[in-house]
């Protein structure tokens, strides 16, 4: 009966929580990013991309969709065989030292193995981004970003569940100390990205005095945004794609623009960085580590449910025991896949909200359409995705809506339509 009455009120508090996180994605989501009476204008690819660009879009998303996809099922495929049977128990009760040592070797094993069986898929998709242009990495320096890669989540992974163990070792409610640990380290982990784990994979420098940093600086001045920095990463070492964001926050805030895009007219650049500025303005990365740190208490507390319901398959009793350690990565695995599409969604408006902060602030539909353009063409966005893609891999509007959104904001605005 002492069970049965702590999963009711695991169950209510999972409720409230659950409650409070919709709440939360409710009132800092910006589900509308024009006005009511902006006027509709239909996104059309046909309308700003040649046939040429069209096909070559079609293309690339042909030859990169099906090994994302299979790397995808088999994630889904792994995930579910550590939750349903007994296979990961019975390959880490070979595992040999004290409980936190057998922990931490079966998130290393189970990783290794998983990844082992979805390296070929990392190539044939490395093949097919050197094949359209993309990469410019040549195998070394792939290997060792993807080896990076895996050791960056092998310790996160390990330190949570070390923990989720440790604390169920030690308390019978172990699911709220957890929760707890689980809103802070998704806390802490957001500020120290960005000068902890980012420079792991890119070289950062300040972007030089001149005439372009004078006026991104200004522009965030005349914004009201304070920057820490403005850094230039290397990214041509890695990809000819363009790109720039904003990452951190407080002391730990900049905006990174990747040494690619300097290629483009300053005015782009300018438009991009705008955007960038809207995320920050508007406290994007700070709402989305409070929403992604409550999510990850209310994970805590669904995990302590979900392992309930498939410990007996999964052949084993107790959280406790390190042989569990393959039960929580498969339910974690399933919980991220799960959750992507409703991140997605989100994510899809705020960046809509940032594309929006940047028409306000340069007033310049114009080049913010040759932005998209360039940006759409050099990176061989998806200009039509079908559903399954939208929902999947979406996480910004299509070239084609922010390119329509952009006339809409130019006619609303009373400005010629580009």
């Amino acid at each position: 009966m002492g069970e049965v009455r702590e999963r009711r009120q695991l169950g209510v508090a999972l409720a409230g929580l659950g409650a409070v996180i919709l709440v939360v994605v409710w009132l800092t989501t910006p589900w509308r990013v024009l006005p009511p009476g902006a006027p509709y204008v239909a996104p059309d690819p046909a309308r700003d991309f040649t046939p040429a660009e069209i096909a070559r879009s079609v293309a690339f998303d042909a030859a990169t969709g099906t090994p994302a996809y299979l790397s995808l099922g088999l994630t889904i495929l792994f995930a579910g065989i550590l939750v349903a049977t007994p296979f990961g128990a019975r390959l880490l009760g070979r595992l040999r030292g004290p409980w936190w040592v057998r922990a931490i070797l079966g998130v290393l094993v189970l990783t290794v193995l998983v990844e082992a069986v979805r390296w070929p898929l990392g190539i044939w998709f490395e093949v097919q981004l050197r094949a359209f242009g993309l990469s410019t990495q040549n195998w070394a320096s792939w290997s060792l970003d993807r080896v990076k890669s895996i050791g960056v989540r092998v310790v996160l992974l390990s330190i949570m569940v070390v923990a989720v163990i440790a604390l169920a070792r030690r308390f019978r409610r172990w699911w709220i100390p957890a929760a707890v640990g689980a809103f802070a380290l998704t806390l802490a982990a957001s500020f120290v990205y960005p000068v902890v784990f980012e420079p792991l994979f890119n070289d950062f420098r300040p972007m030089p005095a001149g005439q372009l940093r004078t006026d991104l600086l200004a522009m965030a001045q005349r914004d009201g945004v304070p920057v820490e920095d403005v850094l230039i990463a290397d990214a041509s070492r890695r990809t000819n794609a363009l790109n720039a964001y904003v990452s951190g926050f407080g002391a730990t805030r900049r905006i990174v623009v990747y040494d690619t895009l300097l290629k483009a007219p300053e005015d782009e650049i300018e438009l991009v960085v705008a955007h960038e500025l809207g995320h920050a303005k508007y406290g994007d990365v700070l709402n989305g580590t409070l929403i992604g740190g409550l999510g990850a208490a209310f994970g805590a507390g669904l995990l302590f449910l979900a392992f309930w319901l498939v410990r007996r398959r999964a052949g084993v009793e107790a959280i406790s025991d390190p042989r569990a350690v393959g039960v929580v990565m498969g339910l974690m695995s399933i919980a991220t896949v799960l959750s992507g599409p409703a991140q997605n969604v989100v994510s899809r408006h705020v960046e809509a909200r940032a594309d929006v902060h940047a028409l306000d602030l340069t007033r310049d539909p114009k080049t913010f359409i040759a932005m998209q353009k360039r940006l759409a063409t050099t990176n061989i966005s998806d200009l039509a995705p079908d559903v399954m893609e939208y929902v999947l891999y979406a996480s910004h509007p299509t070239a084609p809506e922010r390119i329509a959104m952009a006339r809409s904001w130019a006619r609303l605005n009373r400005l010629p339509e580009p």
